[in-house]
């Protein structure tokens, strides 16, 4: 059956979009994602010899903030991007005023990344939840390529991919992988958490579906 033919059908359109002020609305009093708490315990487990140091993040795709605020909660400078000026404003305005100098944000669309920020300075952390899976497909491949190469020997990637049983799958089957594709791609990395997670559940905007998600948090090999 087409998912997008059901009565309690996910809000993913035919172009893989949705209505991203809603999701917005929905999400914004959500704690920061699980992957992006693991990455950081372990780096705080790990912490910098010079404790003067400021570790880096970037949110990849930050929506509202979730993850960003407890980025800079925790002591971090984060370059936050996302497409949604509107997304970007709220993070802005849901932080207190002596946080926001931790924050640069760049609205920009997945698609450019890769380009706009060829020259970013090495990162501790590259964290994108529930957001690689909305990069154009044919532009997925400059964009991992990034992700892996801005990365310090150390650093992490933390976020999720969607598998290809996922309900969303036949919308935009290219945006989905399976768990040996998950693998190649974290090749380059040590794997601190691979957790595949294919059952049913909700939306965040109030819909019902199969999910079919990697759940990953990595660490680059020097």
């Amino acid at each position: 059956m087409d998912p997008m033919s059901k009565p309690n059908a996910p809000s993913i359109t035919p172009d893989y979009q949705r209505d991203w002020p809603a999701y917005f609305n929905a999400v914004h009093d959500k704690p920061p994602r699980e992957t992006l708490i693991k990455a950081l315990e372990l780096f705080e487990a790990d912490p910098p010899a010079d404790s003067r140091i400021i570790r880096t993040a970037c949110d990849l795709a930050c929506g509202e903030g979730r993850d960003t605020r407890e980025l800079v909660r925790r002591g971090w400078h984060v370059l936050a991007i996302d497409s949604s000026t509107a997304g970007l404003s709220l993070i802005q305005d849901g932080m207190p005023a002596p946080q926001r100098s931790a924050v640069v944000p760049l609205a920009l669309k997945f698609e450019e990344v890769s380009t706009v920020l060829a020259h970013t300075p090495p990162l501790d952390l590259i964290n994108a939840s529930f957001a690689l899976p909305f990069c154009e497909p044919v532009h997925f491949p400059a964009l991992w390529h990034w992700i892996v190469h801005s990365l310090r020997p150390g650093g992490r990637f933390c976020g999720q991919f969607f598998g290809d049983r996922d309900e969303w799958a036949p919308v935009r089957p290219s945006s989905h992988h399976t768990r040996a594709a998950v693998e190649s791609f974290l090749a380059p990395f040590n794997i601190e958490q691979l957790q595949e997670l294919d059952q049913p559940g909700g939306d965040a905007l109030g819909g019902t579906k199969h999910h079919h998600i990697f759940h990953v948090v990595a660490r680059k090999r020097p």
